[in-house]
Protein backbone atom coordinates (compact mmCIF):
# COMPACT_ATOMS: atom_id res chain seq x y z
CA UNK A 1 0.00 0.00 0.00
CA UNK A 2 1.41 3.41 -0.87
CA UNK A 3 2.40 5.72 1.94
CA UNK A 4 2.48 9.46 1.52
CA UNK A 5 4.92 11.77 3.26
CA UNK A 6 2.93 14.91 4.22
CA UNK A 7 6.01 17.10 3.68
CA UNK A 8 6.65 15.90 0.14
CA UNK A 9 4.45 15.45 -2.95
CA UNK A 10 6.25 12.17 -3.80
CA UNK A 11 4.43 8.88 -3.16
CA UNK A 12 6.51 6.09 -1.59
CA UNK A 13 5.80 2.38 -1.86
CA UNK A 14 6.47 -0.18 0.84
CA UNK A 15 7.54 0.32 4.40
CA UNK A 16 10.99 1.68 3.56
CA UNK A 17 10.95 5.32 4.67
CA UNK A 18 14.70 5.80 5.10
CA UNK A 19 16.30 9.00 3.86
CA UNK A 20 17.83 7.20 0.87
CA UNK A 21 14.42 5.94 -0.27
CA UNK A 22 12.89 9.41 0.00
CA UNK A 23 15.39 11.20 -2.22
CA UNK A 24 13.66 11.67 -5.59
CA UNK A 25 15.63 11.18 -8.78
CA UNK A 26 16.28 14.23 -10.90
CA UNK A 27 15.91 12.55 -14.28
CA UNK A 28 12.94 10.89 -15.91
CA UNK A 29 13.39 7.61 -17.72
CA UNK A 30 11.34 5.77 -20.32
CA UNK A 31 9.28 4.02 -17.61
CA UNK A 32 8.45 7.37 -15.97
CA UNK A 33 7.29 8.74 -19.30
CA UNK A 34 5.10 5.70 -19.95
CA UNK A 35 3.53 6.05 -16.49
CA UNK A 36 2.78 9.70 -17.22
CA UNK A 37 1.34 8.81 -20.62
CA UNK A 38 -0.96 6.14 -19.14
CA UNK A 39 -2.06 8.54 -16.41
CA UNK A 40 -2.74 11.24 -18.98
CA UNK A 41 -4.78 8.83 -21.09
CA UNK A 42 -6.84 7.51 -18.18
CA UNK A 43 -7.59 10.91 -16.67
CA UNK A 44 -8.44 12.83 -19.83
CA UNK A 45 -11.84 14.40 -20.29
CA UNK A 46 -14.06 11.82 -22.04
CA UNK A 47 -16.04 14.59 -23.75
CA UNK A 48 -12.89 16.22 -25.11
CA UNK A 49 -10.30 13.45 -25.56
CA UNK A 50 -6.83 14.10 -26.89
CA UNK A 51 -6.07 12.75 -30.33
CA UNK A 52 -3.91 9.65 -30.49
CA UNK A 53 -1.51 11.60 -32.67
CA UNK A 54 -0.80 13.89 -29.69
CA UNK A 55 0.33 10.90 -27.64
CA UNK A 56 2.42 9.55 -30.51
CA UNK A 57 4.08 12.95 -30.93
CA UNK A 58 4.89 13.10 -27.21
CA UNK A 59 6.40 9.63 -27.33
CA UNK A 60 8.47 10.53 -30.41
CA UNK A 61 9.75 13.67 -28.70
CA UNK A 62 10.69 11.74 -25.58
CA UNK A 63 12.44 9.03 -27.60
CA UNK A 64 14.35 11.70 -29.52
CA UNK A 65 15.38 13.36 -26.26
CA UNK A 66 16.58 10.04 -24.81
CA UNK A 67 18.62 9.29 -27.94
CA UNK A 68 20.14 12.77 -27.88
CA UNK A 69 21.17 12.36 -24.24
CA UNK A 70 22.68 8.95 -24.99
CA UNK A 71 24.55 10.36 -27.98
CA UNK A 72 25.95 13.19 -25.84
CA UNK A 73 27.10 10.68 -23.23
CA UNK A 74 28.75 8.55 -25.91
CA UNK A 75 30.49 11.59 -27.43
CA UNK A 76 31.85 12.59 -24.02
CA UNK A 77 33.25 9.09 -23.58
CA UNK A 78 34.78 9.22 -27.05
CA UNK A 79 36.39 12.59 -26.26
CA UNK A 80 37.89 11.18 -23.04
CA UNK A 81 39.31 8.19 -24.92
CA UNK A 82 40.73 10.49 -27.63
CA UNK A 83 42.46 12.65 -25.01
CA UNK A 84 44.02 9.57 -23.40
CA UNK A 85 45.19 8.32 -26.79
CA UNK A 86 46.67 11.72 -27.61
CA UNK A 87 48.46 11.88 -24.25
CA UNK A 88 49.88 8.36 -24.59
CA UNK A 89 51.17 9.14 -28.09
CA UNK A 90 53.35 11.85 -26.54
CA UNK A 91 55.33 9.39 -24.39
CA UNK A 92 59.05 9.80 -25.11
CA UNK A 93 58.58 13.00 -27.12
CA UNK A 94 60.05 16.38 -26.28
CA UNK A 95 57.36 18.96 -25.57
CA UNK A 96 57.21 22.61 -24.68
CA UNK A 97 54.51 23.52 -22.18
CA UNK A 98 53.24 26.94 -21.24
CA UNK A 99 53.37 27.30 -17.46
CA UNK A 100 52.46 30.96 -17.16
CA UNK A 101 51.72 33.94 -19.36
CA UNK A 102 55.39 34.34 -20.33
CA UNK A 103 57.07 31.17 -19.08
CA UNK A 104 57.36 27.68 -20.50
CA UNK A 105 58.97 24.34 -19.68
CA UNK A 106 60.64 21.99 -22.14
CA UNK A 107 61.21 18.31 -21.45
CA UNK A 108 60.49 14.71 -22.39
CA UNK A 109 57.08 13.23 -21.56
CA UNK A 110 57.90 10.44 -19.11
CA UNK A 111 54.40 9.30 -18.10
CA UNK A 112 50.68 9.85 -18.51
CA UNK A 113 48.49 10.16 -15.43
CA UNK A 114 44.71 10.13 -15.34
CA UNK A 115 43.25 12.30 -12.61
CA UNK A 116 39.46 12.42 -12.24
CA UNK A 117 39.10 11.11 -15.80
CA UNK A 118 41.38 13.76 -17.32
CA UNK A 119 44.79 12.69 -18.65
CA UNK A 120 47.84 14.75 -17.79
CA UNK A 121 51.35 14.36 -19.17
CA UNK A 122 54.32 14.21 -16.81
CA UNK A 123 57.30 16.33 -17.82
CA UNK A 124 60.29 16.80 -15.51
CA UNK A 125 58.34 15.08 -12.71
CA UNK A 126 55.32 17.38 -12.87
CA UNK A 127 51.88 16.86 -14.47
CA UNK A 128 50.53 19.25 -17.10
CA UNK A 129 47.24 19.49 -19.00
CA UNK A 130 47.21 18.72 -22.71
CA UNK A 131 45.79 22.20 -23.34
CA UNK A 132 49.07 23.74 -22.14
CA UNK A 133 51.12 22.22 -24.98
CA UNK A 134 52.92 24.73 -27.18
CA UNK A 135 55.26 22.52 -29.21
CA UNK A 136 55.85 18.79 -29.79
CA UNK A 137 59.09 17.51 -31.30
CA UNK A 138 60.37 13.96 -31.66
CA UNK A 139 63.15 13.03 -29.30
CA UNK A 140 66.36 12.57 -31.29
CA UNK A 141 67.49 8.97 -31.58
CA UNK A 142 70.70 8.22 -29.72
CA UNK A 143 73.75 8.01 -31.92
CA UNK A 144 75.17 4.50 -32.15
CA UNK A 145 78.59 3.99 -30.68
CA UNK A 146 81.11 2.19 -32.90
Amino acid sequence: MPTVDPLSPVTYYGDNTSTEARIPTKTLGQNDFLKLLVTQMTTQDPLNPKADTDFAAQMAQFTSLEQTKLMGKNLAGLRDQQELLQASSLLGRTVQIQTGTTTSVTGVVSAVQVTEGTPTIVVNGRGYDLGDLLNITPTPAPTPTP
